[in-house]
């Protein structure tokens, strides 16, 4: 899609609506409006970038530093037990919007949200081959 075509760039400009939670020069954060709990928000950097390894290391550092103070501040205001922040990279992820952003969701105990984690056990001496292909990529 690109900037141009970019619904969370649009809302940055103020193009399209938004139900903002917090704004400054490097972030802006909003209600999402398909909500997997009350507050549920998202965190965007307002330059472009599609994915969490686009974006340069000292942006990142300062979108980052944001996400603990509007996570505090969601789940006060939901008297919430605790909190995900969620960050999908492409469409096997679950990415939807192609401008890296980050998820808070607030939490309460047996809320029954992410109910299910598919955890599993490696078959003997996969996770080696694993861990060496991974450092190999580094």
């Amino acid at each position: 899609m690109g900037v141009n075509g970019c619904l969370f760039c649009k809302m940055v400009a103020g193009q399209i609506p938004v139900t903002k939670i917090y704004e400054d020069d490097v972030v802006l954060s909003f209600l999402d409006i398909g909500p997997v709990s009350d507050g549920h928000a998202l965190v965007i950097p307002k330059q472009h970038f599609e994915k969490l390894h686009d974006c340069p290391s000292e942006l990142l550092g300062k979108v980052s530093s944001r996400l603990g103070r509007i996570a505090v501040a969601i789940t006060g205001a939901m008297n919430s037990d605790g909190y995900n922040i969620l960050c999908n990279n492409g469409r096997a992820a679950g990415q939807l919007v192609e401008h890296l952003h980050f998820h808070i969701i607030p939490r309460n105990s047996g809320d029954g949200v992410f109910g299910h984690w598919p955890a599993y056990k490696y078959e003997k001496g996969k996770i080696e081959q694993i861990a060496l292909k991974i450092r190999e990529n580094l």
